[in-house]
């Protein structure tokens, strides 16, 4: 029997995953977006959503300030349900939001820019459990966040920190937004994602930026990012617009995301589907407009389909990659950032499912155009789950999407005629001086695939991609160190929070 090598190669890729490439705030697009509708039928789409905003209209439940501001810019209210005239949404859009704008980072290096040709990958976001090899599916906790921050800080190729990356369910529900935003300014120094599930908790987020950037900056610049889900169909609820309504007064972003499991929450039709989004990210983001003229939103969908025999959703199958693509090119032409894609699936655990329902999401987004790429590393179990291992697989991939998007090197390096000319016929190009000018950074190098012999896997421990992975994530932890923080800005936040939290009580809602 063979002796297993100690470490193997498994640990050189964890060392790897460390110093996979050097640190950007996002990635600059080189290449074309893929376009599948031509003019005329994004017209068209654009028309009937018209038409649902002012035939059908939208509900704004328990929420009066919208219904006001919709009034007084001239939309029929009846009840709780807005009808706009033709174009009013897109008018008022186009009128004042940013077609892109900066997210700063409390490390000014890692701040973002969110729109135009760039792509920000974010990590998965809202399970209320997580799974590993060792312990297996279970509720998350607090230092499951904090693990899942400390490997997002750690990754090169995921850019933004994320906001709820899992549900930690140790802590009270209606206090845990506090410990979830102060993780992400502690044990990293990316930006960051705030709460949502109430305006309290909206303003929370808030006053603990004010802490760390100040109060003047705070409100003249955008320091958070936030998820505001539609309530399809055609609905927008009052925990979703109060949210919006206090980021938007602070000059803070918000993704207007209609949340679609298309043929239960949408049409079954590709088509009607993107109708009703349209509809809907209009809607959300003019409400944004009215709230406060020139905040920062993004359209945003999240779009899968339902089994038509279980009910059940599904993931990387080809209808939501039309819709992706389809949407991306309709918040082009509104001229705003666009959200959508990431490592969608259904599986439950790290395997070819998984792999293959994840990968055929995120190659759909990077070619479609997405911005700002919500759930790009740890989705599992149809987001329920955030898998450690799963994370590390996406995380690869991330990175693998860096280098695509940058395109072909043009420059008189990359076009290698010096190697053409050294090498001539009936060589090899092993030894040129090119080759070995350019060995380290010459074809993207995997940090979880096994590309050695049989006979060397074999040695290593017959290991498969999730255990490779599992070794990269420990090692990872094990080699964490945290980003500096001001003590007087740390004791700040901590007193703020212990204020906060002795205000009211526990509540498990």
């Amino acid at each position: 029997m063979r002796r297993r090598k100690s470490g193997g190669r498994s640990a050189k890729q964890a060392a790897r995953q460390l110093a996979i490439a050097a640190d950007v705030p996002f990635i600059d697009r080189k290449i074309p977006y893929y376009e599948l509708l031509d003019e005329a039928d994004l017209e068209l789409i654009e028309h009937n959503a018209d038409t649902v905003l002012e035939e059908i209209g939208i509900e704004f439940k328990e929420f009066p300030e919208a219904l006001a501001l919709f009034k007084e810019a001239g939309a029929d209210i009846d009840g709780e349900r807005v009808r706009f005239p033709r174009g009013m949404c897109r008018s008022i859009i186009q009128a004042s939001a940013p077609s892109e704008y900066t997210q700063h980072a409390r490390n000014p290096a890692r701040s973002t820019i969110i729109g135009g040709k760039r792509t920000v990958l974010v990590p998965a976001y809202g399970s209320p459990f997580v799974r590993d090899l060792d312990s297996g599916r279970r509720y998350a906790t607090i230092e499951d966040f904090r693990n899942f921050v400390k490997l997002t800080y750690m990754s090169s190729g995921l850019h933004h920190s994320g906001g709820t990356v899992c549900e930690p369910v140790d802590l009270p529900v209606n206090k845990r937004h506090f410990d979830m935003v102060y993780s992400h300014i502690k044990y990293s120094d990316k930006p960051f994602m705030g709460s949502v599930t109430a305006p309290e908790r909206a303003q929370d987020t808030v006053d603990m930026a004010k802490l760390v950037f100040g109060d003047d900056f705070v409100e003249n610049n955008t320091v958070i990012t936030s998820l505001i889900n539609a309530n399809s169909p055609m609905t927008f609820d009052a925990t979703m617009l109060g949210a919006a309504t206090v980021y938007a007064r602070h000059n803070q972003a918000t993704m207007i995301s209609p949340f679609i499991l298309a043929g239960a929450m949408s049409p079954v039709t590709v088509g009607g589907t993107l109708t009703q989004i349209l509809a809907e990210a209009l809607a959300g983001m003019a409400y944004v407009q009215l709230v406060k003229p020139g905040a920062p939103v993004i359209f945003g969908t999240f779009a899968a389909a339902v089994s038509m025999q279980t009910g059940a959703p599904t993931f990387g199958t080809p209808e939501p990659s039309l819709i992706l693509y389809a949407a991306a090119a309709l918040a082009r032409r509104i001229g705003v950032p666009f959200r959508s894609g990431g490592g969608l699936c259904g599986s439950k655990i790290a395997d070819a499912q998984a792999a293959y329902e994840s990968a055929n999401t995120l190659q759909t987004s990077a070619l479609a155009g997405v911005n700002f790429m919500l759930h790009t590393a740890g989705w599992l179990e149809g987001g329920l789950v955030m898998g450690y291992e799963k994370f590390i697989m996406d995380v690869d991939q991330a990175n693998m999407m860096g280098v695509l998007l940058n395109g072909i090197d043009m420059s008189e390096n990359g076009m290698a005629m010096d190697a053409l000319r050294e090498v001539g016929p009936g060589s090899h190009f092993l030894g040129s001086q090119h080759t070995q000018a350019n060995f380290e950074s010459a074809f993207y190098r995997s940090t979880v695939a096994d590309n050695n012999s049989f006979e060397q896997w074999e040695e290593e421990g017959s290991c498969d991609s999730a255990k490779r992975a599992n070794v990269i994530w420990k090692r990872m932890l094990e080699n964490y160190e945290p980003p500096e923080l001001d003590a007087s800005i740390d004791e700040a936040l901590q007193d703020y929070m212990a204020r906060r939290k002795a205000e009211f009580k526990d509540r498990d809602y």
